[in-house]
């Protein structure tokens, strides 16, 4: 049944589009992903307060039904706040932290990678190790390496990937060192999402190799970064049209909220209409210009915070039309999303591909357009 299963799978991913390389059909055909879930996952069940995670046992669901879970093209969950799926007793309420994503997704980054036959590859975030394994089953062990921050996850990819028959180098460590003992690289694919391009992985990948990353914030926009590596040691490259979303390498991830009070400040009127943050790249262009803020509320009411500073802006309708808005701190947060909206909209509000991002030793630049358009520096 598996092998049936696996290629309808295949099947579904073409016909979608997500898939296009026959090659990475061939994996998909070959893989057995009921082997990367593991003995549980967890499933959403809905609550007032945001999900509950309950976890679904392997050995409590009948076989048919564990292998039809596994080729939904779905991400299951399997681990939330660092509890991992079968070790969990009851529902658990939090962030996912690891998960097997959807293989729609999975396929569609390997292949924005643009990875062929004789590449030796860095993957960042084995997860669940699927991933991993396609590349394994594409590529042969010796030319994959994959590393894992969380011990118990990796540990859990280690033994899915002997199951199914992989010998990659796996690394537990933290990804954004890279692992320079397997360097160069001809390709360095992250499976999850950064705030800036790490210096060690610019050293690890060749000249002429690419590194391919979302590259996300703490408001929450991302784009797919697809850069290509120069002899002199820089990287430039545009964004690309993938609109694709990863959970954030832990080091990169939202710093812990205090308490604080909003409202705070001089009100004035806002030069944009705050709802042009509910765009997917309106959200990414407004967090270019404040980058250590993060976003709460929707529409036209909205709050920024930078708990490092303290610092604020909240929104609101004004009375008179248009719409308000107060800031508080250092940082002047809504200055800066005006900033970087206003030139945004000026050049007639391009998805996030209208972007790209150029990295040097001294700094890493996103820019519109072209590398001389309007442009903002990451927090590297």
């Amino acid at each position: 049944m598996s092998t049936e299963l696996r290629q309808e799978l295949a099947e579904l991913l073409v016909a979608k589009g997500s898939l296009t390389d026959a090659r990475w059909a061939e994996a998909v055909r070959a893989v057995p992903r009921e082997l990367f879930l593991g003995e549980a996952v967890f499933r959403p069940t809905d609550c007032t307060n945001g999900p509950l995670w309950e976890p679904v046992q392997r050995a409590k669901t009948s076989r048919e039904q564990w292998l039809r879970m596994a080729y939904e093209n779905r991400t299951w969950v399997t681990q939330v706040e660092g509890v991992m799926a079968e070790a969990a007793k009851s529902s658990l309420s939090g962030p996912p932290t690891s998960s097997s994503t959807l293989p729609s997704l999975v396929v569609r980054m390997l292949e924005a990678a643009g990875i062929s036959d004789g590449n030796k590859v860095l993957e960042i975030g084995t997860g669940t190790g699927y991933s991993t394994a396609l590349l394994c089953h594409r590529l042969g062990d010796g030319k994959v390496t994959s590393i894992e921050y969380d011990p118990e996850v990796a540990a859990r990819a280690a033994t899915a990937l002997a199951a199914a028959g992989y010998a990659p180098t796996l690394v537990v460590g933290d990804g954004l060192a890279g692992y320079d003992k397997n360097a160069e690289y001809d390709r360095l694919i992250a499976t999850c999402s950064v705030r800036y391009i790490p210096a060690s992985w610019m050293w690890q990948v060749r000249g002429g190799g690419t590194i391919t990353a979302p590259l996300s914030g703490w408001m929450g926009g991302t784009a797919l970064a697809h850069l290509t590596l120069a002899d002199d040691g820089t990287a430039t490259g545009p964004f690309l049209a993938d609109d694709l979303s990863f959970m954030f390498a832990r080091p990169h991830d939202r710093p812990p909220r205090s308490h604080y009070l909003i409202g705070l400040g001089e009100q004035r009127e806002s030069v944009i209409d705050p709802r042009v943050l509910n765009d997917p790249t309106g959200l990414f262009v407004a967090q270019l210009g404040a980058p250590s803020a993060e976003k709460m509320g929707a529409d036209d009411r909205i709050i920024l915070l930078d708990v490092a500073t303290g610092s604020q802006a909240t929104t609101e309708p004004s009375p008179d039309g248009g719409w308000l808005v107060r800031q508080h701190g250092p940082l002047k947060l809504w200055e800066g999303v005006e900033q970087a909206v206003s030139a945004w909209q000026a050049a007639g509000g391009p998805h996030q591909s209208g972007f790209g991002l150029t990295v040097t030793r001294q700094s890493q630049k996103v820019w519109l357009g072209n590398p001389d358009g309007p442009s903002w520096h990451l927090p590297a």
